[in-house]
């Protein structure tokens, strides 16, 4: 299957018979380049507009790309052999690719799809939740995704021992807090003495809970298993408002997000004080190529001019409004000017 457009579809690496060589899919845990990550697409996107997305990546400044369904089993627009010859194009193209395991596995077909994630023997995996780690341990590589609660260095050291390569931190933890668990100057390692990268969320809307009930389905008024794909109609998830009529929260099926979309692209210098060496893009709908640019530039140009640059990304319909106050240990939905 061609999943990208002419200047990259048809490009595919070779596969590699041992699923543990597949660490070459990963810069070397040792590398000192800052890194950017788009994360998994979170939203229920056609097919099409799927495609097109990640035809733009390709020729992104992001180094690396998490692709997969993390949020919803129904959503099925794509599936895996889908998503592995898209991971191929990717690769081809330039860039590291994990698969990104579901984080909520509710059933044994949800079972079934984590376990072939370990099969397919060519790419890392981000883990969703410990069914993951515990299932896919020692037989691809794994990365520690933002959704798994570990919130100690002790935590950190003993997920550390299944040879993981990255942690994501989760969102609410402050830049000095992501510090003391993983500190540049000592960090956590590897069984092999490697040193564990800390990768941040640096752009998009938070991810607060995760359930069983589809909450964009209710707002319907229709059961979860007959939810018409509802999802569909929003790319960007659906707003809730306050009572007071202010931005609270997003609805994107069993997932609940901030309304508030985190950016932190004007920390550069407390990330890197902070030991964090790749930060974590969530896509949105609009103006996503944009802000990848905006954060090569600064992330890794030295630009110091973002607030000119979120600007522009509201001009280019990037959901706002943005904040800041959980790197900054405020509240979440706050935002404290660089």
């Amino acid at each position: 299957m061609n999943t990208l457009p002419p200047s990259t579809a048809g490009l595919t690496a070779g596969a590699v018979e041992d699923p543990l060589h597949a660490a070459a899919c990963l810069p070397l845990p040792g590398d000192d380049r800052p890194g950017l990550t788009v994360g998994p697409v979170l939203y229920y996107w056609p097919r099409r507009q799927l495609l097109d997305f990640y035809a733009e990546v390709a020729e992104s400044p992001a180094d690396t790309v998490v692709i997969g369904e993390v949020v919803c089993a129904r959503r099925r627009e794509l599936r895996l052999p889908d998503w592995l010859d898209l991971a191929r194009d990717l690769a081809a193209a330039g860039k590291t690719v994990l698969l990104a395991a579901q984080v909520l596995i509710e059933t044994e077909a949800d079972l079934r799809s984590l376990e072939h994630l370990g099969e397919q023997g060519r790419f890392a995996v981000e883990a969703g939740d410990a069914s993951a780690l515990g299932l896919l341990a020692g037989r691809v590589p794994l990365q520690l995704g933002p959704h798994l609660n570990i919130y100690s260095r002790a935590a950190l050291a003993e997920h550390a021992d299944l040879g993981v390569t990255r942690w994501v931190a989760p969102v609410e933890l402050a830049l000095e807090d992501i510090a003391a668990i993983n500190p540049p100057d000592d960090p956590v390692r590897r069984p092999d003495g490697a040193a564990l990268v800390t990768e941040a969320w640096a752009f998009g809307r938070v991810p607060l809970s995760f359930s069983a009930r589809c909450f964009t389905a209710r707002h319907h008024r229709l059961p979860k298993d007959a939810c018409e794909y509802r999802c569909l109609q929003d790319p960007d998830g659906l707003p809730m408002l306050s009572s007071e009529q202010q931005p609270f929260l997003v609805l994107n099926g069993t997932m609940t997000q901030s309304a508030a979309l985190q950016c932190l692209l004007g920390d550069a210098v407390a990330l890197r004080r902070a030991g964090v060496r790749r930060l974590r893009l969530s896509p949105c709908a609009q103006g996503f190529a944009e802000v990848l640019r905006d954060f090569d530039a600064v992330w890794r140009g030295g630009a110091d001019d973002s607030a000119a640059r979120l600007q522009r990304w509201v001009a280019l319909g990037v959901p706002g409004p943005f904040a800041n106050g959980y790197a900054r240990r405020l509240p979440g939905m706050v935002w404290s000017p660089a």
